[in-house]
Formats: structure tokens, sequence, C-alpha cells
């Protein structure tokens, strides 16, 4: 029989043991976050009909689904989390309590070319918050806590949440007279970071034919910078003379003024004129997080406004705010930067119970103990020599080795071995089960990202 050689698919990433924990380290960790906040878990199907998944239909997204055939049924691979749930609020909106708060983390897949921090199969960690006809601004403001919350548990302190609002860009361009021009505009504006001031001006007036004087206006405008309050200030020069920049702008001051009672530090978080985010998409309040450390991994986590969430299978107007982390590719990226955790557990157990004699029972009960306390335990039961029993347990950084020989057994006591400091007592097992405990709790106070 010919044998296959085995492989994994370029595009799609597999971890070792070892990285997979830290990696369930980061999911678990934006999991508990978000139910912190009152969201609900969701999980919609990995694969939808056609028509629903494309019901916006062309552009990238049709290239880039996975899309096959099963007897009559057209099918496809989810290619986000956003359009099954606009699906899901559609078909429920009748049976839904609005503000519907849903965090989702789960996988979803792009037929893209695969390259290095970019693939074809990987997770997405989102929240949205979807109103009924209306949703207050309030939530736009939470959104910058969540965002704070998630990355200080993750373990980061040096970290900005950017933060604009899509109507002060449209006002502001309105007032130009470049509103049939404002996406090509904010498209090459979103490139400042990459090329710089001048070369982006260079693009503006001779590729997409903005007025000189307009080209320096638009430049001007996106050089304010500085502290929250001086840049409102700023602003407030061009309040006035566009209905919808006075909007954009009044909202930016209502998501502003609730930082400080959400928790928000003032050096996290940052108004930047520059964003503007799905052009197609968002109407509000957009947001981007960086590193400012690792510019070169770009926004870690972005999001925004929404007022239509379900246009495509509803009439009801379902407005909406939420925000999106590219789960594996910040975990790809965090680990070439070095910034994971090697502290973090990471072992498939916090204690191994290693039986010296050929009577098991005793073992087995010893575990089952320890799992009653909430211990994660493994019971060695291969007949094999104790060097190599210690090695397997050292092997895979299971922190306590729980011995039971002829003493420990006459005795109805175990022998604990901390397998990192070789220290070594004998307990009664309850007594064991408590000082493991408290010793794994504190190692798992570890966050999954060092900086």
């Amino acid at each position: 029989m010919d044998r296959i050689k085995p492989r994994t698919l370029s595009g799609f990433m597999e971890l070792s043991p070892e990285k997979q924990a830290q990696f369930e380290k980061i999911k678990d960790t934006l999991a508990s976050t978000y139910a912190l906040y009152g969201f609900t878990p969701l999980d919609t199907p990995v694969i939808e009909a056609s028509e629903v998944l494309l019901a916006k239909g062309g552009g990238e997204t049709e290239k880039q689904i996975y899309r096959f055939t099963k007897g009559d049924a057209d099918l496809s691979l989810r290619f986000d989390l956003t359009v099954p749930l606009a699906k899901y609020v559609a078909m429920n909106a009748g049976t839904l309590s609005f503000p519907f708060r849903r965090y989702q983390i789960g996988k979803v897949y792009r037929g893209e070319r695969a390259q290095r921090g970019r693939f074809r199969e990987f997770y997405q960690a989102d929240i949205d918050i979807i109103g009924d006809g209306a949703l207050s601004i309030i939530n736009e403001a939470e959104i910058p806590a969540i965002i704070y919350k998630t990355f200080s548990a993750l373990g980061l302190t040096r970290f900005i949440i950017r933060v604009n609002n899509r109507k002060i860009l449209n006002g502001f361009y309105a007032m130009l007279g470049l509103s049939e021009k404002s996406g090509d505009i904010m498209r090459t504006v979103d490139k400042l970071d990459k090329i710089g001031p001048d070369k982006v001006k260079a693009l503006l007036t001779d590729e997409l034919s903005v007025p000189s004087d307009a080209a320096g206006e638009i430049m001007r405008f996106m050089e304010i910078k500085g502290k929250t309050g001086d840049v409102l200030s700023a602003l407030e020069s061009y309040a006035g003379k566009n209905e919808i920049f006075d909007t954009g702008l009044s909202e930016l001051k209502t998501v502003t003024g609730h930082l400080s009672d959400f928790g928000v530090p003032a050096e996290n978080f940052a108004v930047d004129l520059s964003i503007a985010r799905g052009l197609d998409y968002y109407t509000g309040t957009v947001y981007e997080t960086v590193l400012p450390d690792h510019p070169e991994i770009g926004s870690v986590c972005s999001g925004g406004r929404y007022d239509e969430l379900a246009g495509y299978y509803t009439d009801k107007k379902l407005p909406g705010v939420g925000i999106s982390i590219g789960l594996t590719r910040l975990f790809f990226v965090l680990e070439d930067c070095g910034m994971l955790n090697e502290e973090v557990l990471k072992a498939p157990a916090d204690a191994i119970v290693i039986p010296m004699t050929e009577e098991l029972s005793p073992a087995i009960s010893a575990a089952t103990a320890l799992r009653e306390a909430g211990i994660r335990t493994q019971v060695y039961t291969e007949q094999k020599k104790f060097k190599a029993k210690m090695s397997y347990a050292s092997k895979l950084g299971i922190p306590f080795a729980v011995l039971l020989g002829e003493d420990e057994i006459a005795e109805n006591k175990v022998s604990v071995k901390n397998m990192a400091t070789g220290q070594q007592e004998t307990l009664e097992v309850s007594k064991a089960a408590a000082m493991i405990k408290a010793a794994i709790t504190e190692i798992n106070t570890a966050k999954a990202i060092k900086e």
C-alpha cells in the first residue's frame, strides 16, 4: 500500500500542544473579558447557504470565499462573523432582547494567497451590540473600555486605542466640495503612517486631482493631534459649517467625555482623524488599536458603528457597534515578536499520580480526589521504570508529581513532588490537594502576553 505523505495545507495554522495552550489562554481571556461586560456567547454554523453569505455579493468576497455543492445545495464556508450575525439577528429579531450583546470567537475561511501572517483559516474574536431601530451613543463610548480591559487582561500596558468619527470626515470633505471623492481621499490618507505626508499630498493632487489648496487643507486637518481636549478644541474651529460634521463632533465629544467614567486612562486613548475603516460599512465612531512599540504589526483590534446590520435580510432597522480581533494573526505576530509569556502553564495537567506498586486502586482513588478538588490530573498506568515515569511528567511540564508507594499506601497518604524545585513532602490527600490548588492558582495569575 502506498503511503500518503502527511501535510498541512498552506494557510492553515497547526500548533504544538504547548503553543496551543498559549493560544487557548488568550482565547479564554478574551471570552471571560467579553462576558464581564454582559455579552452572551453565540456560535453560528461554519457552513451557510451561499446566497445567505453572499447577499451583499460581488467584489473580493466572492473571489475569496470557499464555495462548493453538496447534492443540489450551493454552500459556502463563512468568511467573517458579521454576516452570520446579521442573518441570526434578522431570523430571531422577534424573540431577542435588545440591545442584543453577543460575542463570538470562531474560525473563518478566506481563499486568498497565503503568506506570512496571513491565513486562509483563522480565528476572529468579535463583539457587537445591536439595537432595535436605535442604539444609544453610550454604547460607542463603552467600546474603548472593553478594548482597554481586554488588552490589559492579556498582559499589555503599552497600547493606544485610536478613535475617530466617520461623520466628521464626511462633513469635512463636504465643506471642501469633495464629497464625491471622499472615499478615494480616505483610502489615500490612510497611507499616512506608511508613506508620510508629502507623498500623500502628492497622491491627492496628482492621482485624485484634488486642488492644491484643498489638499493643503486636508493635510492640515490630518495634522490635528495631541491630547483629546486639544484635538476637540481644534475641531471646534470647523463647527457650524456642515450639519454632518457637527453631528460627528458631538458624538465624538460624548464618546471621549465618558472615557474616565468607563475607566480608560488618557495614555491609552487618542483621537486620530486619519482613521476611516470600512468605507461602505461604518457610519459613526470607528476604532483601531495599535501597539506603539510594534508599528509593524498594524491594528490589532478594529471596528466601529454601523447603521444597517441586516439590510439584506430584513426591512427592520438594526444599527450596531462592534469590534473584531484577528486572533490567529495576533497570536502569530506576538510569537514573532517574542511577546508570548512562557511562564503561562502549558502542561495538560496540574498533577500526575504515579503508582510505585502494581496496585493501581490507591492511585486511581487519589486522582479522583484531586479531580474533585478541581485539579487537572493524569494517572500514569504504563508499566515502565520510575525514571521513565518522571521523565514523562517532566517533558510535559506537569508541575506536581503525586507518588504512591508501599509506605504512602500504608499511611493512607501521598508524596507530592514539586517538579520545578524538587521539593517533596508526604501529606494526606486532602492537604495535598489544597497545597497543589494554591500553587496552581498562583501560577495561573501569569498573563498570556509579556511586554
